[in-house]
């Protein structure tokens, strides 16, 4: 049996269908359908490959860091959470890490704070804290640590930790600091209550582990960091990284030899694998197609995890770049590719503010120009993005919000999923106040309900081709149309539908600050829940 087990709940162990975006359908709450059925259409259980109850696929910080600690000797492995029972006799650590452990990310705490009620993957975790295997590994003497992209939350539900007998958070890249944390967890050390590393404490490329088993849909890391600079994000605060060719392809075939045969390419900013100092924002041309091209020599299908609009412009005008990747790409086996985007507003006033250098090489003044030609290229390019706003960002203006409308309705026909979130306070914005569905104004009620009706006309068009390779897609299909088809019912039955243009010539109630308070007041406890 395993000594350090490492783990997370069925909302992050899971490969989502083989469709990581179908994953975000777990921040969402458990409304119109029983739990059970968000949980089997965005969350299936993962398929273990021994007795011990390793998981085939887990997610990727996870197995860098049971690479780092197999790598430092400790015999550790990441185990799924229903099969935890059978090591809660042996355990001495037990690892968590989550992207949302009590539902704070931005879009958890948007329908959170919405429908005032905790989402799936707040109440899929809980569970598994509450599980009789991890009861029973605490009361056994097992040390617990914490540590992956939402360790953050912790600080806000230190309840929680005394509750479930959480006894280390650590927050950061955590590869240095993990081998000796767990040998002091082994002797019984008495553990720091939280550990903060500093950007100044992150691994060197020697210093990070290849990963030993699959990582959930393949995803591998090019790249560490962003220079991009947004306030509102965490990760650029990191230093900025490339991982070699060499090392990219030795986790490319852990992933291939063990069954997996599509993968993700995971950076902040993909087109910015490579890029060259001073400015790091300039496509690196020759990097990028011969990554590309390492990928899909091993890859069936690939996606990107992140990118940004001012780099597919930048690479497409100077080079025909994305033309370039998309001719790697797009072939036999797939006939497009996503990645999640951050527009985050429609308004170059506030994007100067929040994310000066989001627009760069270009103006900042040139924004929403910048978004829409950025589309034009991945529509022609065959790119079917999530693009994600941002609602009540701190100096934001009714105006602002106007214009971010305006800018939804010029994406009207753009085969994308446009998502809303309420702002979250992180990164260099890490001391600003939470924005709170009572908050919301008329026109942000208007924007919310755009984004609503795009995602509805789009979601379907999206699902034409979803899982054109599966065979099993045409036995799935009926299950999401059904389940797009609830949700406009709801919104039709609610008002929720909005057409573009509708906000024209409409006066529009300005926040009733009186109200604001009272409600503010009023829930206070929920509030604290819900951060």
């Amino acid at each position: 049996m395993v000594e350090i087990v490492l783990t997370t709940d069925r909302t992050m162990m899971s490969n989502h269908h083989h469709k990581e975006f179908l994953g975000f359908g777990t921040t969402g709450p458990p409304l119109i359908l029983p739990e059970k059925v968000w949980l089997w259409l965005f969350a299936p259980k993962m398929k273990v490959i021994d007795k011990d109850g390793r998981p085939l696929e887990a997610p990727y910080g996870l197995r860098k860091i049971e690479a780092k600690l197999i790598d430092d000797g400790f015999d550790a492995a990441i185990i799924d959470p229903d099969h935890l029972y059978k090591h809660i006799d042996d355990a001495k650590v037990l690892l968590l890490s989550h992207h949302d452990y009590f539902g704070f990310g931005p879009p958890s705490s948007t329908f959170a704070s919405i429908f005032k009620t905790e989402t799936v993957n707040a109440r899929s975790f809980a569970r598994l804290m509450n599980s009789e295997p991890v009861r029973k590994m605490k009361k056994n003497g097992v040390k617990i640590i914490a540590g992956g992209p939402a360790a953050w939350h912790w600080k806000y539900r230190e309840d929680k930790m005394k509750e479930w007998g959480v006894d280390t958070v650590v927050d950061g890249e955590g590869e240095l600091a993990i081998g000796e944390l767990v040998r002091r967890a082994l002797k019984g050390e008495e553990l720091p209550k939280f550990i903060d590393l500093k950007p100044s404490q992150s691994p060197k490329i020697e210093e990070i582990s290849e990963i030993k088993l699959p990582s959930v849909n393949g995803l591998v890391e090019v790249m560490r960091g962003c220079p991009r600079g947004c306030k509102f994000c965490s990760v650029t605060l990191r230093p900025l990284r490339y991982m070699p060719f060499e090392k990219i392809e030795k986790e490319i075939l852990v992933n291939v030899r063990n069954g997996v045969e599509n993968g993700i390419i995971h950076s902040e900013d993909v087109l910015l694998y490579g890029a060259k100092p001073p400015s790091y924002i300039i496509p690196n041309e020759e990097k990028l197609i011969k990554l590309h091209k390492l990928f899909k020599k091993h890859y069936k299908k690939v996606v990107w995890a992140h990118a940004s609009l001012a780099a597919i412009v930048k690479g497409q005008q100077d080079s025909k770049l994305m033309d370039k990747l998309a001719e790697i790409i797009i072939d036999e086996h797939q006939s497009w590719w996503g990645a999640e985007i951050g527009v985050e507003t429609g308004s170059p006033r506030l994007a100067k503010i929040i994310m000066p250098q989001k627009a760069k090489p270009f103006s900042t003044e040139k924004w929403p120009e910048i978004v829409l030609e950025g589309a034009g290229i991945m529509q022609d390019v065959g790119m079917q993005p999530a693009m994600t706003l941002i609602a009540g960002l701190p100096e934001e203006t009714e105006d602002d919000i106007i214009k971010t409308l305006e800018l939804v309705d010029d994406l009207w026909d753009f085969k994308a999923i446009i998502m809303p979130m309420f702002f979250v306070p992180m990164g260099l914005l890490k001391d600003k106040d939470w924005f709170q569905a009572y908050e919301l104004s008329d026109i942000h009620m208007e924007l919310l309900k755009r984004c609503l009706t795009h995602g509805i006309r789009q979601g379907r068009n999206i699902l034409k081709n979803y899982f054109e390779e599966r065979w099993y897609g045409p036995l799935m299909m009926p299950f999401y149309h059904l389940f797009i088809d609830l949700i406009e019912r709801q919104a039709k039955k609610r008002g929720y539908i909005s057409e573009p243009g509708s906000h024209v010539g409409k006066t529009f109630g300005k926040i009733d600050k009186g109200k604001v308070k009272k409600e503010k007041g009023e829930n206070v406890d929920w509030d604290k829940t819900c951060r």
